[in-house]
C-alpha cells in the first residue's frame, strides 16, 4: 500500500538534495540529472560540487553548512524566488564511531549537529513553503536516516542516537503532514560504499555501491513507500532484532560482538 503520492515523472521537477557532495546523496543526484529533474546539490564543499555541476550540465550548486541555520534559510529563500521544489533530501551526515568508554564530548554535539540539528534547520526553512504550494504542486520531504537508528548497536554512542532520532521525526512529521499534501518518506540504509563507512575496520555485511542505493530509492519513491530500506536481505534481519525483548536482544547483540 502506497503511504505517499508515486513520484515517477521526475521532468521538470526541481530537486534539492542537502548533503550530495559524495556518497548516497550524489549517487541519487546523479540518478535524477539523468532522468530530467532539475537538480540542486548542497554540502560545505565547494569543489565537490562544481565537479558535479560540471559533469551534470543544468544541475546548480548550493555550498552550504546545514549547522548554520541561517545560511540553510538564506539558501532555500533564495532557490524558491526561482520556483516550487518539488522533493527535498536531507542526507548531510557526519559518523565516527564510539563507545562509551571513549566518550568525546564534542564530537558526540557534532554527530548532533550534522545529522539531526541540521535537518530541522532544513525543515524550518522549507515547510512553509511546501505547506503553501500543496494545493497545486505537491511537495514532498525526504529524510536519510540509517538501519543504525532502530536500536542500540556496538561502536554506534555518537552516530546511532541521531539516526534513531531522524526516524522518530519522520515518522511524527508523516503523521502531521500526510492530510496536508506534503510527502515524507525515510530511508534507510544498511552498509553503503561511501567516505563514511570507509573508516569502519570490520567486515560489513551486504556492502552495495551508492549507485545501487541510489536506484533503491528511487524504486521506493516510484512506489509511494514511506520507509525506504535496504538492501532487504540485511535489513530484513535487524527488523527482526528490532521486536526482540531486551533480554534476548541484549545477549544476541553481544555474542555478535564477541564473534
Amino acid at each position: 500500500m502506497a503511504l505517499n503520492a508515486r513520484m515517477n515523472d521526475w521532468s521538470d521537477r526541481r530537486v534539492w538534495l542537502v548533503g550530495a557532495s559524495s556518497g548516497i546523496g550524489r549517487a541519487t543526484a546523479h540518478a535524477l540529472h539523468a532522468r530530467g529533474a532539475h537538480v540542486i546539490v548542497s554540502a560545505r564543499g565547494a569543489p565537490a560540487l562544481q565537479d558535479f555541476v560540471n559533469q551534470h550540465p543544468g544541475a546548480q550548486a548550493v555550498p552550504l553548512d546545514v549547522t548554520d541555520a541561517t545560511a540553510v534559510k538564506s539558501a532555500a529563500q533564495a532557490l524558491l524566488m526561482h520556483g516550487p521544489l518539488d522533493l527535498v533530501v536531507y542526507c548531510a551526515g557526519h559518523y565516527r564511531a564510539m563507545t562509551a568508554d571513549r566518550l568525546h564530548l564534542p564530537d558526540l554535539l557534532r554527530h548532533n549537529q550534522v545529522n539531526y540539528l541540521g535537518a530541522l534547520h532544513l525543515l524550518d526553512a522549507v515547510l512553509p513553503a511546501l505547506l503553501a504550494q500543496a494545493t497545486d504542486r505537491r511537495g514532498h520531504i525526504s529524510l536519510m536516516a540509517s538501519v543504525a537508528g532502530y536500536r542500540g548497536l556496538p561502536n554506534s554512542l555518537a552516530y546511532g542516537p541521531t539516526k534513531a532520532a531522524l526516524i522518530n521525526l519522520a515518522e511524527t512529521l508523516y503523521l502531521d503532514l500526510c492530510g496536508q499534501g506534503v510527502g515524507v518518506s525515510l530511508i534507510n540504509p544498511g552498509f553503503v560504499e561511501t567516505p563514511l563507512t570507509a573508516q569502519n575496520d570490520f567486515k560489513m555485511p551486504a556492502l552495495i555501491s551508492p549507485a545501487q542505493a541510489a536506484q533503491a530509492i528511487l524504486n521506493g519513491w516510484a512506489r509511494g513507500q514511506f520507509e525506504i530500506h535496504f538492501p532487504k536481505r540485511f535489513t530484513f534481519w535487524l527488523k527482526v532484532l528490532r521486536c526482540l525483548p531486551y533480554t534476548v536482544y541484549f545477549a544476541l547483540t553481544r555474542r555478535l560482538k564477541s564473534s
